[in-house]
């Protein structure tokens, strides 16, 4: 209802049509390329910016905004083929930030009370 009322007022330039599927590539692409984790929504709103630069004249300024984090479709075929293990280089690159080393956790540590106390890998 509020979409139709907004719809009526006329405020929009113009309104883009996303294909099937494309808001899931790009996502998946800002990702992967771009290191910026956007849902869904995301992906069509950047995949709208593209075909609209595209089309705007050399020197245009295009603003999109991205509704939503990817949080949520961590366990969605969103991201279902990204690995969540980090590889050997991947683990080189997170130690190379001192401030925040992202090694694997400890294995758990049995104490006497025969409780596992779990460590993690922060220095």
């Amino acid at each position: 209802l509020v979409l139709e009322k907004g719809l009526g007022m006329n405020l929009h330039d113009t309104l883009i049509d996303i294909p099937s599927g494309v808001a899931i590539k790009m996502s998946q692409a800002l990702a992967k390329n771009e290191g910026i984790f956007t849902g869904v929504s995301g992906g069509a709103s950047m995949w709208a910016a593209v075909q609209i630069a595209r089309k705007a004249p050399e020197g245009s300024v295009i603003v999109t905004i991205l509704p939503d984090t990817a949080e949520r479709y961590l366990s969605t075929p969103l991201f279902s083929k990204i690995n969540s293990d980090m590889s050997e280089d991947e683990y080189e690159i997170a130690r190379s930030t001192p401030s925040w080393i992202l090694d694997p956790p400890a294995p758990a540590v049995e104490q006497k009370s025969g409780l596992s106390m779990l460590c993690c890998g922060r220095k």
